[in-house]
């Protein structure tokens, strides 16, 4: 799995100039899922954007995690971070899994972020959307699974 992790201050999605989902202060997190990912890899993946310490603390340093700060998610399936631009300059995404593996998975991440107490928005799977997001800091992390758990 990959996650491109965004600190936000604001983040919302629309579908069809519908806003499905939006959060406040927190991440916005683009999620891809390839073929052999599994349950246990979301939920680690999502222990993990939970604990990261990325939020100001009262001396202006990196060292709170959203857990502490009381942050959202926004949670985007996001199969193009799979693609693969090697060959040519039009993107293969063969290395994405397919929508009836990624979905439970992307679903899984999102459970596992809410039972631990996050409150989270998301996106709509397989729809064409418009996320919009106000970065903070700028703070962006990349987060691959095969270099995490490992």
């Amino acid at each position: 799995m990959r996650a491109l992790v965004q600190r936000v201050s604001r983040a919302a999605v629309r579908v069809e100039a519908r806003t499905v989902g939006e959060i406040g202060a927190g991440f916005l997190v683009l999620l891809g899922v390839q073929p052999g990912d599994d349950a246990e890899l979301a939920k680690r993946l999502a222990d993990k954007v939970r604990k990261l310490r990325v939020f100001e603390d009262e001396a202006g340093k990196m060292n709170l995690s959203l857990e502490q700060v009381g942050g959202a998610c926004l949670v985007v399936s996001q199969f193009t971070l799979y693609g693969n631009a090697k060959d040519g300059n039009r993107p293969g995404f063969s290395g994405a899994a397919r929508p009836e593996v990624a979905e439970p998975l992307y679903l899984e991440f999102v459970a596992a972020l809410r039972q631990a107490g996050v409150a989270v928005a998301t996106g709509e799977f397989g729809a064409m959307m418009d996320v919009e997001l106000v970065n903070s800091g700028p703070t962006t992390l990349w987060l691959d699974t095969a270099e995490l758990f490992t």
